[in-house]
């Protein structure tokens, strides 16, 4: 882009310094009065000038786009509290902490890296992940995230992922590896700029030909005028702007927004899909199975039944013990540990505790001990037997993510058609579908099986995105047109995906696909400024207002309009930042 330019400048600058040196060589109708040749040194100076300070405002521009990625870095506290073997504490410098080291995250501080609590509770600000501003109850066991806020009590955390694999990073990272990306529009404006630069030159050409043969006295000097004028007024640098300045301020905005797009492209396919295709557990819902509800028998309270269940499952690994015991753990229930402890593989656990002989888990295993079923309920998920005698009903479900409803109900008043596609069970997928109002349902599919429901979509004609936050979910989002991965899942799903969700929040589709049809409508407005600028100063440039003004457009006039292009289309790009989502 910068062709035109150069060629503007060295006619103009040789033209003049041929004029000083050599004067005699100039047909007596271009000197003045005194036997002088007119010279355009200053059109040469005021032009790089003028060119300079664009290239300034552009740069100023660039550097305001960056600032998303600079904020993010800003949140890294510089420090972490170690917590040595012997139970002394010292401060150390972030880059010491190592995968498996003790920190102690006092009331007040960031969390140094991603980890999990060891000990202690406090409530963490997750607002710069999510978005949101009530803080989040931490005990052990639970996930603690490099950079948020530890509000009110001290922690004492492990750390899992250092430096460049705390999720901080990698937000940044993806920002940047997009903001650098290029979107396949931007193949369009490289295209028309490689046949625009050598017609530009030869409508000069023309414009200095057509000045030189039929033009008024001096012919010579009206000729350069405007052919150079034309060479710079139409110098591309507004086309060449106007995708790239629109990406890296969209992503940028799409980070702040909890929406990491891997790459331009997917930013700007997304506004294109007409389909979305969800897993289950972990992206409708929560993933993590809670006790729902509890039955007990006519001799039994909850609170008994609760205490008794969770001293069974207390030993237990099954994913279902942790909602047990998370329930009881709730409502601040004691229960003696359980002895005789066995698990029946497929059917539940035996155990005594205290006089009492437990049973806990499916009806075989309650009838294959003789236990009288008529109070069951046949729906729920486990069974309580004390003494041989029915004791209560436990129903423990994997509850749907508050903000599911309304996410899946904005896409559906979008126009796009969604679609559940579950690993699990046909009966607990049906039911969470009828919930949600979903009516197409693929359930008890295996991996390889999720990819070939969504290339069996994309047959069909569809444009697909696949939301997913598993292992097992990879592959579907490899094969889908657009992968979204929830934040909140396997790093696996995120690096194959090509957008992320950072919250694990349907919600932030929503977001995602205004933030693309934002961004496209942009660059297209940037596009049509450039092209319609250069369709309009080109010919004024080659003179064709000569006629009505008796003047032509001077050198240093074409170079500060097409500075001034190319700083509308940096304002334009940078609305974006304000963008509502």
């Amino acid at each position: 882009m910068f062709t035109l330019i150069g060629l503007g400048v060295a006619v103009a600058y040789g033209y003049s310094l041929l004029a000083v040196l050599a004067p005699g060589v100039f047909p007596p109708e271009l000197r003045g009065h005194h036997g002088l040749v007119a010279t355009y040194f200053e059109s040469s100076a005021t032009i790089i000038a003028l060119v300079l300070m664009g290239q300034v405002l552009e740069l100023r521009a660039r550097a305001r786009t960056g600032q998303a990625i600079r904020d993010l870095l800003g949140l890294t506290p510089t420090t972490a509290r170690l917590v040595n073997a012997d139970g002394t504490e010292r401060d150390i410098a972030l880059e010491q902490v190592k995968v498996g080291d003790k920190l102690r995250v006092r009331p007040g501080e960031k969390i140094p890296v991603d980890g999990r609590v060891l000990s202690g509770s406090s409530a963490v600000d997750e607002s710069m992940l999510t978005g949101e501003p009530l803080p989040v109850e931490k005990a052990p066991g639970d996930r603690l995230t490099g950079a948020t806020l530890n509000t009110t009590g001290s922690l004492v955390m492990q750390a899992e992922h250092v430096g460049q694999d705390t999720l901080l990073a990698q937000i940044v990272k993806l920002v940047a590896e997009a903001q650098r990306s290029r979107a396949p529009i931007q193949r369009l404006a490289d295209k028309v700029a490689g046949y625009f630069v050598p017609t530009v030159v030869a409508t000069s050409i023309i414009a200095f030909v057509v000045w030189l043969v039929v033009g008024p006295e001096p012919r010579l000097a009206y000729a350069l005028i405007a052919g150079v004028s034309v060479l710079i007024i139409a110098c591309p640098c507004a086309l060449g702007l106007a995708t790239p300045m629109s990406i890296m301020v969209a992503a940028g905005r799409g980070a702040r927004a909890g929406v990491l797009f891997k790459e331009a492209a997917s930013l700007e396919q997304l506004r294109t899909i007409d389909t979305v295709v969800l897993d289950k557990t972990g992206t409708l819902t929560t993933g993590k199975p809670t006790l729902t509800g509890i039955r007990p028998a006519a001799n039994f309270t909850e609170e008994q039944a609760l205490a008794l269940a969770a001293a069974v499952e207390q030993p237990s690994e099954h994913p279902l013990a942790a909602a047990v015991l998370g329930a009881a753990a709730a409502r601040g229930l004691k229960f003696e540990a359980a002895t005789d402890f066995q698990s029946r593989p497929g059917l539940g656990l035996t155990a005594r505790v205290g006089a009492q002989n437990v049973l806990l888990g499916s009806l075989k295993l309650l009838e294959q001990h003789g236990v009288d079923l008529a109070a069951a309920d046949p729906g729920s998920s486990l069974h309580l037997a004390v003494d041989g005698a029915y004791a209560a009903s436990l129903t423990v479900s994997d509850p749907l993510k508050p903000s599911t409803q309304t996410a899946l109900n904005e896409l559906k008043q979008g126009g796009i058609r969604v679609v559940m596609l579950s690993g699990d069970s046909a009966f607990n997928a049906q039911r969470v579908a009828d919930e949600l109002g979903i009516t197409e349902v693929f359930a008890e599919t295996l991996p390889a099986d999720k990819a070939k429901v969504i290339a069996g979509l994309k047959a069909q004609g569809r444009v697909v995105a696949m939301a997913g936050d598993g292992i097992n979910d990879a592959p579907a989002l490899a094969a889908a047109d657009i992968g979204i991965a929830m934040g909140t899942g396997t790093d696996i799903a995120m690096h194959s995906a090509a957008i992320t969700l950072l919250t694990g929040d349907l919600s932030a589709i929503g977001r995602a696909l205004s933030l693309s049809r934002a961004t496209m409508r942009n660059i297209k407005q940037n596009l049509f400024f450039a092209f319609c600028y250069n369709a309009l100063g080109i010919p004024i440039a080659a003179g064709i207002l000569y006629p009505l003004t008796g003047t032509l457009l001077s050198p240093m006039i074409a170079a500060a309009a097409m500075s001034f292009s190319s700083v509308s289309v940096i304002t334009n790009a940078l609305r974006l930042r304000k963008a509502k989502l």
